[in-house]
């Protein structure tokens, strides 16, 4: 079981963790919390209803990593449309980013909250051990499925990664590059992804 996830009878998955593998995870879910930002309900406690009725932004991020895991809903996916289609794009993507969002924060959140109280409850239970097996409900597995995947295009856009050539670039970067352990981490939470996934299928 060790660096793979494998099922559980009844369903969900399981992977043995050690310490380390556990803060590196936990820690990656933090910042990706900090950088998905809190919800509106968080800004305005005092109003129960400003979430229900709050409007998201109209423009994407400036952040290329928060473009990347919120991107434009409309793209021509033949190449650059011509300007009046391009101002049609864009006015539509701005419409439907505006209801939506905020939903798609509230999911990316909540999904990256059950990682780290997962693995928090799973460090309070091996304490002194030196790692411990987690197990995932169903439920768990999908959040975490999302959450990995979060992760990991997050950390792509850190690194540039645009597709497949470039994903080959990384496992021949020398030690001494500073992106070597962004890199590693990039490619472990791949690793993890798909046995996820393969354990998940029906």
């Amino acid at each position: 079981m060790p660096g793979q996830f494998e099922p559980l009878p009844g369903g969900g998955a399981a992977v043995a963790l050690d310490d380390v593998e556990i803060s590196i995870i936990r820690s990656l879910a933090v910042q990706l919390l900090e950088l998905i930002g809190p919800g509106p309900a968080e800004d305005a406690p005092d109003d129960p209803l400003a979430e229900l009725f709050a409007e998201g932004p109209s423009e994407p991020p400036a952040d290329p990593v928060l473009r990347r895991l919120f991107p434009d809903a409309y793209t021509d996916p033949e190449g650059a449309p011509g300007p009046q289609r391009a101002d049609e794009q864009k006015a539509y993507s701005a419409e439907f980013r505006r209801y939506t969002e905020n939903d798609l924060r509230a999911g990316k959140r909540e999904n990256a909250l059950a990682v780290v109280r997962s693995l928090d409850a799973l460090a309070s239970e091996a304490a002194g051990e030196g790692g411990a097996v987690l197990k995932l409900t169903p439920q768990e597995s999908q959040q975490w499925l999302r959450a990995l995947n979060d992760l990991r295009l997050a950390i792509g856009s850190r690194l540039e990664i645009a597709d497949e050539e470039d994903t080959d670039l990384l496992y021949r970067l020398p030690d001494e590059d500073p992106r070597k352990p962004m890199v590693m981490a990039y490619l472990w939470l791949g690793g993890l992804q798909e046995t996820l996934v393969t354990t998940l299928m029906p």
